[in-house]
C-alpha cells in the first residue's frame, strides 16, 4: 500500500472525528448538513486518488486541495483565498513592507524576450555591487533563465536574509558574461517616493514639486508597516521647507493595511469620521480623528490635491474619500477601483503559533464618513454608488495610449539605473508626455494659493460719503 494511501486511510477516522465533534458542537438541525458536505470533499479526493488517469505525486495532491478549496473560495468573493506556507510567508513581507532579497526590478527586454534589470533600490547588496538598469540576468544560481518566468526568477533571486546568490550578468559593454554572488538582505519597499530624487543622495526624494509657489507633492505607493511613519517624515520635511500646498499622488496604489490607511487619514483631520466598518451583524466598528497630531495646520492656509486613478483601491479610496467627504482635500484624476471590502487572516490550524497556511476571507465592507459606499459588486454600473469619483470639474480621463505613456514616463523617473551612472535619456514613446492629473492638480493649489495671499477687498463706500 501507498504511503499516500496508509496515510489517506489513517487520515479518514481523523476527518470523522472532528466532523463528528463539529457535528455535536453545532445546533442539531445542521449536523446532517455538516457531515454531507465534509463527506463529500472526502469521497471527491478519494475517488481522485484511486481512478484518475495517471499515479499523483504528494506534491501534485496537496496542489488539487489548494486548487480546490481556492475555487471555491474566489466563487464566494475575488479577495477570498487561501494561502499556503511559503504564501503567507510572502504575504506577510510585503504587508511589513520587508523581505529577503538584492534589491532589483526584474523586467523583460520587449526585443528579446530575456530578462533584465529594469530598476535598482538604493543601498541595497544588488545597487552597491554595481548592477545597472539594462543588464540581462542570463543565470540564477548557474541556472539559465531563457525559459524562466519573471515569477520563478524572483522567488529564485529571493531568500533569506544573510544568504547567497549568484547572477550571472551580460552587458552591452562588456564582452564577457561576470558573476555577481550577492548577499541577500532585509529590503524594505518604499512607501512613500516623489517626483524626482536627490542628486547628491538617491536613497532621498526632493518633495518641493514647485518652489516658488512652496507646493510639496508626496506620492504614497504602499500601506504597509511603515507608511504612517514615513508620511510623518515626508511631511516634518516639507514642513521645514515652508510648504503651503501638497499634492497627495494615490494613482495605481493597491491599497494594504487599513490601520495605516486611517492613521494617515488622521494626519490631516482634527476631527470627524474617517471610515465605518460594517460586518454581517451590522455597524462593527468606526474609526475617528483625534485633533492631537494633525499636521499641515492650519488647514485654510495648507489647501491639499489627492490624485488618483481607476487603480487606486482599497487603503486608497479610504483616504480618498476621508478628505474629500470632511472637505480638507480636492480629488482630481478619474473614478477609483470601489474595492470597499475588509479581509481578515486566519492562521491555520488555528491556534497554532507557527501556522502552517491561512485562510484569507472577506468578513465586513467599509463605508465613507459621509456614509456612501466604496464596493462595487459585479452587478453594478457606472451610475451606481461606489469608488471615489473626482470632484465636480475635475474628472480628467486617459484613454489607452495615454496611460500607457504615462506608466512609462513614470516608470522611467523612477528607475535608479545605478550607482554613478548616468541616467538613461526618455524613449521615444514619452517624449513631449505631460502629465495632465499632476499639471491640474499644480494649477489648483497655485489659484487657491494666490486667493489665499490675496489682500482682502475693501468694503465699497457709500456714494453719499465721496460727494462731502
Amino acid at each position: 500500500m501507498s504511503r499516500w494511501n496508509l496515510a489517506w486511510l489513517m487520515g479518514i477516522p481523523a476527518v470523522m472525528l472532528l466532523v463528528l465533534t463539529l457535528c455535536y458542537s453545532a445546533p442539531p438541525r445542521d449536523q446532517d448538513k455538516d457531515y454531507r458536505l465534509v463527506r463529500m470533499i472526502v469521497d471527491v479526493l478519494s475517488e481522485v486518488d484511486r481512478e484518475f488517469v495517471r499515479e499523483l505525486s504528494d506534491e501534485d495532491r496537496e496542489k488539487l486541495v489548494e486548487d480546490m478549496i481556492n475555487g471555491g473560495l474566489e466563487k464566494l468573493d475575488q479577495y477570498s483565498g487561501y494561502l499556503n506556507k511559503k504564501e503567507l510567508e510572502q504575504f506577510e513581507g510585503q504587508s511589513e513592507g520587508k523581505f529577503g532579497g538584492v534589491g532589483i526590478e526584474i523586467g523583460v527586454d520587449r526585443n528579446t524576450g530575456a530578462l533584465t534589470v529594469q530598476g535598482l533600490i538604493p543601498n541595497t547588496p544588488a545597487y552597491e555591487a554595481g548592477l545597472m538598469s539594462g543588464d540581462i540576468i542570463a543565470k540564477v544560481d548557474g541556472i539559465s533563465t531563457e525559459n524562466m518566468t519573471i515569477g520563478n526568477a524572483i522567488s529564485k533571486i529571493k531568500g533569506r536574509p544573510g544568504t547567497q546568490v549568484t547572477l550571472t550578468i551580460l552587458r552591452p559593454s562588456q564582452p564577457e558574461p561576470r558573476d555577481y554572488t550577492l548577499t541577500r538582505a532585509k529590503i524594505e519597499i518604499q512607501a512613500i517616493m516623489s517626483d524626482t530624487r536627490d542628486p547628491e543622495d538617491a536613497s532621498r526624494w526632493q518633495f518641493m514639486i514647485d518652489p516658488v509657489s512652496k507646493i510639496a507633492y508626496i506620492r504614497l505607493v504602499a500601506f504597509n508597516e511603515h507608511a504612517v511613519a514615513d508620511m510623518q517624515k515626508a511631511i516634518l520635511e516639507i514642513q521645514r521647507q515652508g510648504a503651503r500646498g501638497l499634492i497627495l499622488d494615490l494613482r495605481d496604489n493597491p491599497g494594504g493595511l487599513l490601520r495605516q490607511a486611517v492613521e494617515i487619514a488622521d494626519l490631516f483631520l482634527l476631527d470627524g469620521t474617517i471610515v465605518s466598518i460594517y460586518s454581517r451583524n451590522g455597524k462593527e466598528k468606526e474609526y475617528r480623528a483625534q485633533s492631537a497630531g494633525t499636521m499641515l495646520l492650519p488647514v485654510a492656509n495648507h489647501p491639499i490635491v489627492v490624485l488618483v486613478n481607476q487603480y487606486s483601491a482599497s487603503a486608497s479610496e479610504i483616504l480618498a474619500a476621508a478628505l474629500q467627504d470632511h472637505g480638507r482635500a480636492v480629488v482630481i484624476g478619474e473614478r477609483t477601483f470601489g474595492k470597499g471590502s475588509v479581509q481578515n487572516i486566519f492562521s491555520l490550524p488555528r491556534g497554532e503559533r507557527v501556522p502552517q497556511a491561512a485562510l484569507k476571507l472577506t468578513t465586513a465592507r467599509y463605508v465613507r464618513p459621509s456614509g456612501k459606499n466604496i464596493h462595487r459588486l459585479p452587478e453594478m454600473k457606472e451610475a451606481d454608488e461606489w469608488g471615489v469619483l473626482p470632484d465636480p470639474g475635475f474628472e480628467i480621463k486617459l484613454d489607452e495610449k495615454e496611460r500607457l505613456q504615462y506608466i512609462l514616463w513614470r516608470r522611467h523617473r523612477d528607475i535608479l539605473t545605478g550607482k554613478g551612472s548616468v541616467p538613461k535619456a526618455p524613449p521615444k514613446e514619452i517624449e513631449g508626455f505631460r502629465d495632465r492629473v499632476l499639471e491640474r492638480g499644480l494649477e489648483h493649489l497655485r489659484e487657491q494659493l494666490r486667493r489665499a495671499a490675496a489682500p482682502p477687498a475693501l468694503p465699497a463706500i457709500p456714494q453719499e460719503s465721496l460727494r462731502g
